[in-house]
């Protein structure tokens, strides 16, 4: 079962890796009013949301221990950001303030799971 957690867990960091790295691309077009989101941002965040609902039931099942309060904490940040994504998906251009809480919000959902023990 420890293979299966490691697998979901790889795949949980290419989702971040993938709405991250959606974000980084549109930096400069963000600073000329010309973001958009793109569809990696989409499927990033969602490969998260599928990967962590899992992670959590995977590790349960093992009887591991699972920290709900940071759980909860990151599904609600995924979720705005997943909203967020959602709703803009199809605009041409997104406000640079919206743009940067998707990105911002993505940072935070990260440090909270590497320094949130």
């Amino acid at each position: 079962m420890d293979v299966l957690i490691h697998a979901v867990v790889g795949l949980h960091i290419i989702g971040i890796a993938a709405l991250l790295g959606g974000f980084l691309t549109q930096m400069k077009a963000m600073g000329k009013g010309e973001a958009r989101m793109v569809p990696a941002m989409l499927h990033g965040a969602l490969t998260m949301l599928v990967t962590g609902v899992a992670l959590v039931g995977l590790n349960q099942a093992e009887d591991y221990s699972v920290n709900t309060v940071k759980i909860g904490v990151k599904l609600a940040l995924l979720v705005v950001i997943l909203g967020l994504v959602y709703v803009k998906r199809d605009d041409d251009k997104v406000e640079a303030p919206v743009f940067g809480v998707v990105g911002g919000l993505t940072v935070v959902n990260i440090f909270i799971a590497l320094l949130w023990t």
